[in-house]
C-alpha cells in the first residue's frame, strides 16, 4: 500500500480497497534505534491485511505483521535443520536465550555450552554461531543449539590431534580442571 496520511498515532495506508487502513505509527517502531521511525506520506509499505471490514467498516491492517512474515520467510528460504547460523543474542527468558539470526530463535540453557553455564546472561550482546536443530514452521518456532556445533567441530579436532601428536612433543593447552592428582588439560579436542 501507499501511505496516504498521517494523522496524531495513526498512519492511513491506500491499498486499492474502497476504504484506506488505519495502522497505529507504534508498529513502525525500531528496536536497534530504541524510537518510533514513522514513514513518509508516499511511502509503499508492505501492510498484513489483517480483516476485510471491522466494526466500523474500516480494513484492518498490520505493518508489523506483515515485516515478521517477511523476515520468516527470508529465514525459512535460506535455512534448513542442521545449518549452522549466527546472531546476536538479545534476550535471556525463562529456559535460555533468544538469538538474532533475522528472527528471533530460541537457544536453550542446556545447549549454550558443553559444560552448564553458571549465568546465561553473560552471553547478552555475544555473536554466537549455533547449529538449527528445529524448524517448526506452524508455530513460527526455531531452536538452534552452540553446544552441538561445538561439540561436532570438537570431534575434527580431536581426529586432527590424533593424527599428529607424538610422544615427546611439546603442546600448549588450556587448564580445564584441577584434581589431587593433577590438572586436566584440553589440547584442542582432548582433555
Amino acid at each position: 500500500g501507499r501511505v496516504a496520511n498521517i494523522v496524531g498515532d495513526s498512519v492511513v495506508v491506500d491499498i486499492g480497497y474502497k476504504s484506506e487502513g488505519v495502522i497505529p505509527l507504534n508498529e513502525w517502531y525500531d528496536e536497534g534505534e530504541d524510537r518510533v521511525k514513522p514513514p513518509s506520506i508516499g511511502d509503499n509499505v508492505q501492510v498484513l491485511l489483517d480483516a476485510a471490514e471491522d466494526e466500523s467498516g474500516q480494513i484492518q491492517l498490520s505493518y508489523r505483521k506483515a515485516k515478521r512474515q517477511k523476515e520468516w520467510e527470508d529465514v525459512i528460504s535460506k535455512h534448513k535443520e542442521g545449518d549452522v547460523v549466527s546472531g546476536m543474542v538479545t534476550r535471556k527468558i525463562k529456559g535460555g536465550l533468544l538469538v538474532n539470526i533475522g528472527v528471533n530463535v530460541f537457544l536453550p540453557a542446556s545447549q549454550v555450552d558443553i559444560r552448564r553455564v553458571p549465568d546465561v546472561a553473560d552471553y547478552l550482546d555475544r555473536e554466537v554461531r549455533c547449529l538449527i536443530l528445529t524448524i517448526d514452521e506452524a508455530r513460527r518456532n526455531i531452536v538452534v543449539s552452540r553446544r552441538r556445533l561445538i561439540e561436532a567441530e570438537r570431534v575434527v579436532l580431536r581426529e586432527q590431534l590424533l593424527a599428529e601428536i607424538a610422544a615427546g612433543q611439546v603442546r600448549t593447552g588450556t587448564v580445564k580442571n584441577l584434581a589431587d592428582f593433577g590438572a586436566f588439560v584440553d589440547l584442542g579436542g582432548i582433555d
